[in-house]
């Protein structure tokens, strides 16, 4: 029950934020207030509805566990390699740049930055191709793809403080989180942002642990795409920002200049060739569909507890593997392989484990780490 002293704080804060927008944003910025959710709740004092929404991201254990899940070297033996977390954060600063330059809603811009890779599998690219091929051989199963997995578990699997199911999230971010790829665009101009940022952000981020790993040196880089946006990762993102701010603010949309979108599609397509499905991609990517393959058929054979009660047996599946960091399958795999789980603990260990919103994730053990494979990210 929201106290009287509470409510009339809100309508306030709620009323100070809205002037406050009608003065400094662009008309084309969404605005904070009123929230629109599925499921109506009262104002928060001190927050704006995208920043409860930005809160409650960041305090999930869905977020939490992006630590351990793939960028594109997969258990890489350095500490400076990106990760999903660290991907996400990278992507998440850019898009408030271009969010704040543009006179646009930050904090929703934040929020969908900060969501969408939630639903990421483990081992990146790669465990998303195999998690769908594995989907597709169902009866019904309409495949796998990261950007709906991430709008299920904001909307399903996911739990609040309270122990109610969803995020209840706002329909803005829901549908930034969703169109971050894929055919259709978003709705918001600030979710177009994270969409093309996306990409900025893990060309060139990539492209240093590419040079870390020794898997590309500098000369390998291709010179004319150098040329034009910078020698550097801060370079060519800072060419990459001001391009897009400069067309976008010319536009009344979010888009990039041909010229400069064109040579950073053609250094995608570079990494794609010599990174992400380069020689030392694909001497792991073998390995890594037979963890997740095996995986998947032990699971359909035993199926995981369900997360949601309505969920059908392929959902189970899905949403188990899907919410597994790297480490947690490699040590489920390494058990299912050596014979570790007595069979008649196989339903118990896979209900305990099967709780996404609380996976486990304990060290792998001995001899179960992948060497540092690096696999294509996915928009």
């Amino acid at each position: 029950m929201t106290s009287p002293i509470t409510e009339s704080r809100a309508t306030g804060f709620a009323r100070r934020m809205a002037e406050r927008e009608e003065t400094f944003l662009s008309p084309l910025a969404v605005r904070s207030f009123p929230a629109h959710r599925e499921h109506r709740e009262p104002d928060s004092p001190v927050r704006t509805p995208f920043q409860r929404d930005r809160d409650r991201i960041v305090h999930s254990k869905s977020f939490r566990r992006l630590k351990r899940k793939t960028q594109v070297f997969i258990s890489p033996e350095g500490d400076h390699f990106r990760t999903r977390l660290t991907h996400t954060l990278e992507t998440c600063g850019i898009a408030r740049t271009v969010a704040r330059a543009l006179a646009l809603n930050e904090d929703l811009t934040e929020a969908i930055g900060l969501g969408h890779d939630l639903g990421h599998p483990p081992f990146g690219h790669i465990g998303e191709e195999m998690l769908d091929e594995c989907l597709r051989r169902r009866p019904g199963a309409d495949g796998f793809r990261h950007n709906e997995h991430s709008l299920r578990v904001v909307e399903r699997l996911e739990r609040r403080s309270g122990g109610e199911q969803g995020l209840n999230l706002t329909e803005e971010v829901r549908d930034g989180i969703l169109r971050h790829r894929g055919s259709e665009r978003s709705a918001t101009l600030e979710g177009r942002i994270v969409r093309i940022v996306d990409r900025i952000a893990y060309i060139n981020h990539d492209i240093d642990d590419a040079l870390r790993a020794g898997v590309l040196a500098r000369p390998d880089l291709p010179a004319e795409e150098i040329a034009l946006l910078g020698s550097t990762g801060a370079r060519r993102i800072d060419t990459l920002v001001l391009d897009l701010v400069e067309t976008s603010e010319q536009a009344g949309d979010i888009e990039q200049g041909e010229e400069v979108g064109e040579a950073m599609d053609r250094l995608r397509d570079f990494m794609f060739e010599r990174v992400y499905l380069g020689p030392v991609a694909r001497a792991e990517h073998g390995r890594i569909r037979r963890v997740l393959s095996e995986l998947f058929d032990h699971h359909v054979e035993h199926p995981p507890e369900a997360v949601v009660p309505e969920a059908t047996p392929a959902e189970r599946v899905t949403d188990y593997l899907a919410g597994m960091t790297d480490r947690f399958a490699l040590r489920a795999h390494a058990e299912l392989v050596a014979g570790r789980a007595r069979p008649e603990a196989h339903h118990a260990a896979d209900a305990d484990r099967a709780r996404i919103e609380a996976p486990g994730d304990p060290q792998a053990p001995p001899g179960t780490s992948l060497a540092a494979a690096p696999g294509p990210p996915d928009d």
